[in-house]
């Protein structure tokens, strides 16, 4: 397959992921040559809410934490985007994600728009009160903007499905009565839907399946690396072990292991469970995260952070196919060399959204308050995975373009042509 091969820009666009997102979108505007109005508005989001709001510490101080929620479009229903907790939070980072969310769910033919959230800190430095009564702040000032029918948060980094607990009962104790449809990735006891937490990682896994279908690529015994073990990296090495892959390298934020011969992956995950990192497995090389996104394999996955394979090391990668299961782990520079060396990369909007598809099945089930098995919910994942990795991998071949461009043209189309049917208010 061709790959079109951007114009080269100054390295340091790379250090800020709404520039790069901005840039995504600019490429697929161009390809779909958009009217200036539209590229304008679709180009910025629609409300940006930065929040500053005092927490009391166990200690007895008080400390003054600062948080963003992001609704990009709304232009095809609520928006959908998940909560991240992290030092490196700032409003580029949550208008990029918001903006990624917007062509992933028109994408996959959901009925969202793209939003994201986040609060600058480190959740792993809080206590168990502390983190709550962060959260519940934190919810308390989004909350004129929350809603079933307005913007649904959910789990992201440094997030789990107890602070979506947190943020679903804080918001219902402001109605007066409980509205499990308010956030997604909720615990099951609260409404939350069966297979939600592998959902992102098993996604991550079918595609590997269908690039490597697409591709003429066995699976059985290619080596493949996942840098980021949490809840998508960790899934998607499980499932990829299970179906045969030799899964050589992992690694978390503190560092990474590797074993040629293929680790074991769920040694590793109790591992992780007795440790808390993959960090020192027996039997397994030691590595960083730079190191191992450089090491020799078929598949590699990024599920970590953005901005990890940059003009800076993507000369060195050695992967055959990249999968993103972070979002924006790879910047245009590295997608213009990757495109030279004839890599393959499967982007994040379509390589990572199985978590928002199963969100999407958690919501219609919470508002119907009726639940599906996991057997049913799986299949259904399967078969938008499957669906969307197709109609991408077509285009692609058909356009002469890469798979990113692709699958932006279709759900930067998508938004478009939903905008052109509404017309512009008022």
């Amino acid at each position: 397959m061709d790959r079109d091969v951007l114009t080269p820009t100054a390295p340091h666009v790379s250090d800020n992921p709404w520039a790069m997102a901005q840039r995504q979108f600019d490429q697929a505007a161009e390809r779909l040559a958009l009217k200036r109005g539209l590229r304008e508005y679709l180009r910025v989001p629609e409300w940006e809410f930065t929040v500053h709001f005092p927490v009391k510490m166990d200690d007895g101080t008080v400390r003054v934490f600062t948080g963003y929620r992001v609704m990009h479009s709304t232009v095809l229903g609520p928006t959908k985007g998940g909560i991240r907790y992290h030092p490196r939070v700032d409003l580029d980072e949550v208008r990029a994600l918001a903006m990624w969310m917007t062509w992933k769910c028109a994408l996959m033919h959901l009925p969202y728009g793209g939003a994201k959230g986040g609060v600058a800190c480190d959740p792993h430095r809080l206590s168990p009160r502390e983190l709550e009564a962060l959260t519940r702040r934190y919810a308390t000032e989004i909350a004129i903007i929350m809603g079933p029918k307005s913007d649904i948060p959910a789990p992201d980094v440094g997030t789990n499905e107890q602070v979506m607990a947190w943020m679903m009962d804080t918001y219902s104790m402001h109605r007066g009565y409980s509205v499990p449809a308010v956030v997604t990735g909720k615990p099951l006891a609260i409404g939350g839907s069966a297979g939600r937490r592998e959902a992102t990682g098993r996604g991550v896994s079918i595609i590997v399946r269908e690039a490597a279908r697409a591709l003429g690529l066995p699976l059985a015994g290619e080596p493949v690396v996942v840098q980021g073990f949490g809840n998508v990296g960790s899934v998607a090495a499980r499932l990829l072990h299970e179906a045969g892959c030799r899964v050589v390298a992992v690694s978390d934020v503190h560092g990474g292991i590797y074993h040629p011969g293929g680790l074991d992956i769920p040694a590793v995950e109790r591992h992780v469970r007795a440790t808390g990192s993959v960090v020192a497995f027996p039997g397994a090389e030691p590595v960083t995260n730079a190191e191992l996104l450089e090491l020799p394999c078929t598949f590699l996955v990024p599920a970590a952070l953005e901005g990890q394979i940059t003009w800076q090391n993507a000369g060195r990668i050695r992967a055959r196919v990249i999968v993103e299961g972070a979002n924006g782990p790879t910047t245009p520079e590295a997608d213009e060399i990757l495109a030279r060396r004839g890599v393959t990369v499967v982007p994040d909007i379509l390589a990572n959204a199985g978590g928002v598809v199963v969100s999407y099945f958690e919501w219609v089930q919470d508002l119907q308050s009726f639940f599906w098995s996991e057997e049913e919910i799986t299949r259904r994942l399967e078969a938008i995975m499957v669906r969307g990795f197709q109609r991408i991998w077509a285009l692609a071949e058909a356009e002469r373009v890469s798979l990113r461009t692709a699958a932006l043209i279709l759900g930067v189309q998508r938004v478009a042509a939903a905008l052109m049917r509404r017309g512009i208010y008022p």
